[in-house]
């Protein structure tokens, strides 16, 4: 690609950073790999010619440097970002620099919460109707890993969060779809208002011609897309497999952007039918002595623990805890008084969730770990209850994300049925 500098310095290492140097290395770009961690494996951008220095933040790095392409996880106030404005050098993105890579149609899935199953539900809905389609972004793969396998004729489906969208320059998705807004995180953004303008960045770049699906009602957004709106009301092509009136949701946003890139209703409704959901989002994981155990481990905000008790009328036993993103749990304590709840409460925000939950006159108990939040809550439920792992909190202060998080209590789960305890 014409128009990229000779010397791009790439600010954080996790995956979306490590596909961005290699992408820019295979074009002949000199790249600067900067981490804080000395412990990651490098062995790859190394041999890639890629020059690293971790654990060293220096300003003098940005020096001959023409870009800094920061990770999503790297926060707007680090010292090289800084530092890089002050100079006017360009912050982008990954997903920036990939729409610059790759010339290929792009519909862009953003939102608090349904992110993850959108973006692969409208992956299979463009696989049913034959079209050619990768789904990549915040979920599964960086938009960069596709470089060199990406089909000239192919669609991306790509799962944007805020923290991508902050640093757009021309990023345009021929359809961009918001599925809702709650606060969330608020210790990053430090505003509700300022999540919500990183959120609707996903609108700005686009022209007349494209589409903007929105949530019915919702107020006006940047761009020139033609405006699309969707609710959980309206009829569907089929009405979907995943359970829950906000799966409702997230499939009617989908259907309209399929719509808007010309897939038939046909292939919709296959979609629809057959799709199973994603791990980590209302996943039922076994039914032991009549208790079912659900992992909805990426509820990391209160936003999507309420929708994840919406979805079951019996009582619940619900696991809720972890380093909390600056919301208060006091609306959340008010849905769980309208069922009849238990909650166990783990990590950092133990606390201040009981409070909430006092207030509110929900049952508690503090658990502490997770694996003892699963052996306590298996203990008191009782056939045909529901077991759910819903935290309403990041998973950071116990696990390293929401998948280990899921997958850990995935395994506690499968001890109980091991050990003969139902």
């Amino acid at each position: 690609m014409s128009g990229l500098p000779n010397r791009v310095l790439v600010l954080g290492l996790a995956r979306s950073g490590r596909a961005a140097a290699l992408a820019l290395a295979r074009r002949g770009v000199t790249v600067v790999a900067v981490d804080r961690s000395t412990e990651l494996d490098v062995s790859e951008l190394a041999g890639a010619g890629i020059e690293l220095r971790l654990g060293v933040e220096s300003e003098r790095l940005l020096e001959g440097a023409g870009l800094l392409v920061k990770s999503p996880g790297v926060p707007a106030d680090a010292a090289l970002v800084r530092a890089a404005h002050k100079r006017r050098t360009p912050v982008w993105s990954e997903v920036e620099l990939a729409s610059r890579l790759f010339p290929n149609p792009l519909v862009g899935v953003t939102g608090t919460n349904g992110k993850t199953t959108t973006t692969e539900l409208l992956g299979a809905i463009f696989r049913a109707a034959g079209r050619k389609v990768e789904v990549a972004g915040n979920v599964g793969r960086a938009v960069c890993e596709l470089d060199g396998e990406l089909d000239p004729d192919s669609w991306i489906v790509c799962e944007l969060s805020s923290f991508q969208l902050e640093d757009i320059e021309r990023l345009r998705p021929r359809i961009a779809v918001l599925l809702n807004l709650e606060p969330d995180h608020l210790d990053r953004h430090g505003s509700l208002e300022a999540y919500r303008d990183a959120k609707l960045r996903i609108f700005e770049n686009q022209l007349e011609g494209d589409v903007a699906v929105l949530p019915r009602g919702f107020g006006e957004v940047p761009g020139q897309g033609r405006r699309v709106e969707f609710d959980a009301l309206g009829p569907l092509p089929a009405e979907p497999l995943i359970p829950g009136e906000h799966n409702r949701e997230n499939a009617a946003a989908a259907t309209q952007a399929a719509r808007a890139a010309g897939i038939a209703d046909e292939a919709i409704a296959e979609a629809l039918r057959t799709f199973p959901g994603v791990p980590h989002r209302l996943e039922p994981i076994a039914e032991l002595g009549g208790v079912r155990y659900v992992n909805d481990s990426k509820a990391t905000n209160t936003a999507a623990a309420r929708k994840a008790i919406a979805a079951y009328s019996g009582p619940l036993h619900i696991i809720l805890g972890g380093r909390g993103k600056g919301e208060s749990f006091d609306g959340l304590a008010a849905e769980l008084s309208t069922h009849e709840a238990r909650a166990y409460l783990i990590g950092e925000t133990a606390k201040e969730i009981a409070g909430a939950l006092e207030r509110a006159g929900v049952a508690f108990e503090h658990s502490g770990t997770l694996e003892q939040a699963v052996a306590t809550a298996a203990g008191n439920a009782r056939p045909g209850e529901v077991v759910l792992l819903a935290p309403a909190c990041a998973s950071f202060d116990q696990f390293e994300n929401f998948e280990q998080r899921g997958d850990a209590f995935r395994s506690f789960v499968a001890k109980l049925g091991s050990r003969g305890l139902f």
